[in-house]
């Protein structure tokens, strides 16, 4: 995240922003009894329709609320309001779940004046879990555009341990736009896609096409490129909304400054995907994956995530052990072609591997950087220009004492 705003000096960060900083949206969340005290419903509205865009797991059980969610975007490409809701995910939950996840929409949509196909909804939890359908009623009618209980970000959380949230602002057009957005995930993460739910917003006016296909070339390089523990979900979603309120002229792939707005869109997903990353379940650490020199950005693209992804890898970073052999072995079986021999690896600035052999390093030096809580890896492929960047986290005992206990 620094790093991007630092190379567009236009972007400021907004203290503690989120998905209500960008113009004319509200949110909130709320606890209505699916949990005992915490906030388990959350939602989104913005003042007017706004053009929306989504991308979706690749997991073939996909979610009723995925499913009615696509629905409504297929209507004319806008949302106007995103109700999520925790502890029940309504995955595979047959035609009573598909019923629920309609009723919701059509709940929200009265409660707020709102034409259904302008409604959204998502959910986390347990699969195969129904919703609570008196619970979901009853919160949804006590839903206040004038304030909530609790912030939006916190009202979504599973097991993470924290809130993810950020917002960035840039003029266009000499208008100011901000790109806000918060999200969920701290297991079953990995590409493409996983169990999270990401959702961005900007007051910027946006053409609905190009907003897809932004949308769409930003997810490839930042959510998609995150890994915890090898499961991909059946719920997840990002979505954007872009509501105009900004004033700007509508951005479109032609627009002098679509440079500018598909940078701020790539500042708030990328920030948000490593907050993911680094909380993911039981995680003390944080391992970023550089690898540069590939023969292109496929190639870079598929090394990367097979190191983040090595179970191996992540224990060896667990216990601060340099040992590089378990990741060249991940970079070997990626199905990516590669000269070996071409290969330096370093951990943290300090070479391990060079030209097929390892090279003599500080046992005591590695073990004090693999110490700290963010860790960078890289490997250069010596073969051409494919550059690519991956995120993950260490595998801990806590890993499996949360799943191994997960619906208890």
């Amino acid at each position: 995240m620094e790093k991007i705003i630092e190379q567009h000096s236009k972007f400021i960060e907004i203290k503690n922003g989120s998905v209500g900083s960008p113009k004319g949206f509200i949110t909130g969340g709320q606890n209505i009894g699916m949990r005992r005290s915490k906030p388990d419903m959350g939602w989104i509205y913005s003042q007017v329709p706004a053009a929306a865009a989504g991308v979706y797991t690749t997991n073939l059980f996909q979610a009723a609320p995925l499913k009615v969610t696509k629905e409504s975007l297929a209507e004319e490409n806008s949302l106007q309001a995103i109700l999520v809701n925790t502890v029940s995910a309504n995955s595979c939950t047959g035609e009573e779940g598909m019923a629920n996840a309609f009723t919701t929409r059509k709940w929200i949509a009265d409660h707020l004046g709102l034409p259904e196909h302008l409604v959204g909804v998502a959910s986390t939890g347990v699969i195969g879990l129904q919703l609570p359908m008196d619970k979901m009623e009853k919160g949804i009618n006590r839903i206040s555009l004038q304030g909530a209980d609790a912030p939006f970000e916190e009202a979504i959380l599973t097991t993470d341990t924290h809130s993810k949230h950020l917002a960035v602002q840039f003029e266009i057009d000499g208008k100011t736009v901000t790109i806000g957005g918060a999200c969920k995930g701290s297991g079953m993460i990995r590409p493409n896609m996983a169990t999270m739910l990401g959702f961005v917003t900007t007051d910027a006016a946006v053409d609905s096409e190009d907003l897809h296909a932004a949308l769409k070339s930003v997810t490839d390089r930042t959510f998609n490129r995150i890994t915890v523990d090898g499961d991909t979900s059946t719920n997840d979603m990002v979505l954007v909304l872009a509501n105009g309120m900004a004033g700007n002229t509508k951005l479109t792939s032609e627009h002098p400054e679509w440079g500018t707005f598909l940078a701020g869109l790539k500042a708030v997903c990328q920030g948000l995907a490593k907050f993911i990353a680094g909380d993911g379940e039981g995680a003390t650490k944080l391992i970023e994956v550089r690898v540069t020199g590939a023969k292109n950005e496929h190639s870079a693209d598929a090394i990367s995530k097979s190191i983040v992804g090595s179970s191996l890898v992540k224990t060896a970073i667990f216990g601060s052990d340099a040992n590089w052999g378990r990741v060249v072995c991940a970079m070997g079986y990626s199905g990516e072609s590669f000269d070996p021999d071409k290969v330096t690896l370093d951990i943290g600035g300090i070479t391990l591997f060079a030209s097929g052999i390892p090279v003599a390093f500080s046992e005591e030096e590695a073990k004090a950087y693999l110490d700290q809580d963010s860790i960078v890896i890289h490997a250069d492929m010596g073969e051409g220009s494919g550059e690519a960047v991956a995120w993950g986290c260490d595998l801990t005992y806590n890993y499996v004492k949360i799943n191994a206990s997960y619906r208890s």
